[in-house]
């Protein structure tokens, strides 16, 4: 890779935890291709915080649930690497756009199955390989999985479920990338005070009291946790860890 600056993609930049890696990794002198899934003027807030901090930055509508829209997307990609950078490729992709369904294993929706696999699994796996061509050899991949593919709490069946799977591809990417020079690594976060799964850990004090009671750290973690850990892991001086699994918890259930 160059030693111009380099350029990250992630997904679901627009809120939460993409929203925070994003503005993190642009701290550390990195532009950015973001997507958001609807919501216009939360990406719009997000660029104008990036470029407020001087770096470059600019934002598609995807839906990475939805595989037939990948191949447009990927050219949207290429054209704005080629109009705003010069360039053909970039250095570092983020599969971080996710949504949260609770639900026990007993009552989960076929519906419901399948948009959480469609978004957390089948479309990490395709839109990865969808921007394949575009990624610098040499660059770095990070999926986001949870804690909850390693300990297990009622109601996360299928979406731990498809996390689970989202690691064993890493190890899979990182083996068959390797020639290439890209390293591959899971990013699990534990529970998090975000809107996700309608912000449930941050705005119920029962759930927000349980989670800080085990974790070892003894308080519930903050976007701010986790957004510089990924930019961290991104960093020159992490370029030798591949395959791994991280988790970023506080130390949940140890």
């Amino acid at each position: 890779m160059s030693n111009s600056p380099k350029i990250a993609l992630v997904t679901g930049a627009s809120r939460g935890l993409g929203r925070n890696t994003a503005i993190a990794l642009a701290r550390n002198g990195i532009d950015l291709i973001g997507t958001y899934h609807s919501n216009k003027k939360e990406a719009d807030e997000t660029v104008a915080a990036i470029k407020a901090l001087g770096r470059k930055a600019v934002m598609f509508q995807l839906d990475t649930g939805n595989v037939a829209s990948f191949p447009a997307f990927a050219s949207e990609v290429r054209t704005a690497l080629r109009s705003v950078r010069s360039r053909d490729s970039f250095d570092f992709l983020i599969n971080n756009a996710g949504i949260g369904i609770h639900a026990p294993f007993a009552e989960m929706s076929e519906t419901d199955f399948d948009r959480l696999m469609n978004i957390h699994f089948k479309g990490v796996f395709f839109l990865t390989q969808k921007l394949l061509p575009l990624i610098a050899n040499g660059g770095r991949i990070v999926n986001l999985s949870s804690g909850l593919a390693r300990f297990s709490m009622p109601g996360f069946a299928a979406y731990a479920s498809m996390k689970g799977a989202v690691e064993v591809l890493t190890r899979y990417l990182a083996k068959e990338l390797g020639p290439r020079g890209i390293a591959v690594n899971t990013v699990a976060p534990g529970a998090i005070e975000t809107d996700f799964g309608g912000g449930t850990v941050r705005d119920n004090k029962q759930v927000n009291d349980f989670v800080a009671s085990v974790t070892a750290l003894g308080r519930v973690g903050v976007p701010d946790d986790i957004g510089p850990a990924i930019a961290n892991l991104l960093s020159d001086g992490n370029r030798w860890i591949n395959a791994q699994r991280i988790e970023v918890s506080g130390g949940m259930f140890v």
